[in-house]
């Protein structure tokens, strides 16, 4: 099916009581009306002479590079990754992503998965000397890769100890997830949860703290301090925030929410500033399309969202990463160079899981050589990751 016959069939769930409705086809863009977007360049100066260094040498590839994260898969072709051998070091320096993200079918063991991230950062260090992100999905309860797979900590729900709010709790199981992570070798961890359980039918249940933005905040707040206190990266997700959905991201053409900027400001927002505050490396972005915020694009490819709303008000000035564009939400409607395009139009750093990898680089790349965007836009994200992971020891002495 084409992508302007998914366009005409695509539909939204309706849900009124939760905030969300049936969009009218007509008032949604078609996916080639999306070719340009407000493209506004916050300056980052570069944190040390070293980054200012590093960016003046680095091609245009490499620097585009640095904005994804993905899967072993994605990048070696080969499946279930399980190792990092010479597949994985040429295909690191033919693509020297910013990050890797692993899932259950990666992690056999301790042992194999600490041999398998050592291996892939050493890779990384030969080739260019900028190490890689190491992420994995580890908020506790049923979202718990290491855990499950590895034997680390487990945890109930997020939902239980929402019940307690305990902000000591929270800090604790943030600082114990993080020193278990740590001790295998990842850096990054997509947790915790800061979205409001706002309705019934979202498909995120137990996993978020409650339904009290208060108590989300101050759990939230607890496990994100606990998390890069064991030298681990936290991620806010999923902003503008998901908890007032009644759909699938996974599964839907669309995520439509309909809440007023003061309704987000009163509820979704609370959480996700009080993350900020305390901290938070990363913020995730999602792919639901916020009705009240002025635009009909999934946040993570909205300027409205990514930099007026999480950069300018809510202050954030860490790294943004996109929720996988391999959902259906992205997928259905945009190739992975047009997703790829409007997310670094939009403002975000680092895009999560394209669908495929070259297309979406090499879109990004095209977007640069033919001034769609410019060069400083993307030197302004790569600087906000090298300063990162020079904080984080990932750059070469």
């Amino acid at each position: 099916m084409k992508k302007r016959e998914l366009w005409m069939l695509m539909t939204a769930i309706l849900c009124t009581g939760c905030g969300m409705e049936k969009i009218p086809q007509s008032s949604i863009p078609a996916p080639d009306s999306l070719t340009s977007a407000t493209e506004t360049v916050q300056v980052v100066q570069p944190q040390s002479d070293k980054i200012s260094a590093m960016l003046t040498e680095m091609t245009l590839a490499e620097k585009v590079y640095q904005m994804f994260i993905v899967t072993p898969e994605s990048l070696t072709g080969e499946s279930p990754v399980t190792l990092a051998g010479e597949i994985t070091r040429n295909a690191l320096e033919s693509q020297p992503v910013g990050g890797l993200i692993y899932f259950a079918d990666n992690l056999v063991s301790v042992e194999q998965t600490s041999l398998m991230i050592a291996n892939s950062q050493s890779y990384m260090a030969d080739s260019c000397g900028i190490g890689l992100y190491i992420a994995v999905d580890e908020e506790g309860g049923k979202v718990a890769r290491a855990a499950k797979n590895l034997g680390t900590t487990e945890f109930s729900p997020m939902a239980e100890y929402g019940a307690d709010n305990d902000r000591a709790q929270a800090y604790e199981i943030g600082q114990t997830i993080g020193k278990d992570l740590k001790a295998i070798g990842f850096n990054l961890d997509f947790a915790p949860v800061a979205d409001v359980n706002l309705c019934s039918g979202n498909e995120l249940g137990d996993r978020i703290f409650s339904d009290n933005p208060e108590v989300v905040a101050n759990m939230v707040s607890g496990v994100v301090e606990g998390l890069q206190n064991a030298g681990v990266s936290a991620t806010l997700k999923h902003f503008p925030g998901l908890g007032a959905e009644d759909g699938n991201a996974h599964d839907d053409a669309a995520v439509i929410i309909r809440r007023s900027l003061e309704e987000l400001r009163t509820a979704e927002f609370v959480p996700f500033r009080s993350g900020i505050e305390s901290g938070a490396d990363f913020v995730m972005v999602g792919h639901q399309v916020m009705t009240g915020i002025g635009d009909t694009l999934p946040a993570d490819l909205s300027h409205h969202v990514a930099t007026e709303l999480l950069r300018e008000e809510l202050g954030f000035t860490g790294i943004a990463v996109t929720d996988s564009h391999m959902m259906n939400t992205i997928t259905a409607m945009r190739t992975p160079a047009e997703a790829a395009v409007l997310s670094v139009q939009a403002g975000m750093d680092i895009i999560l899981m394209p669908d495929d990898l070259t297309q979406a680089a090499e879109g990004v790349i095209e977007a640069v050589e033919s001034g769609v965007i410019t060069e400083e836009r993307i030197d302004e994200s790569v600087a906000r990751i090298l300063a990162h992971k020079e904080k984080m020891g990932l750059l070469a002495e």
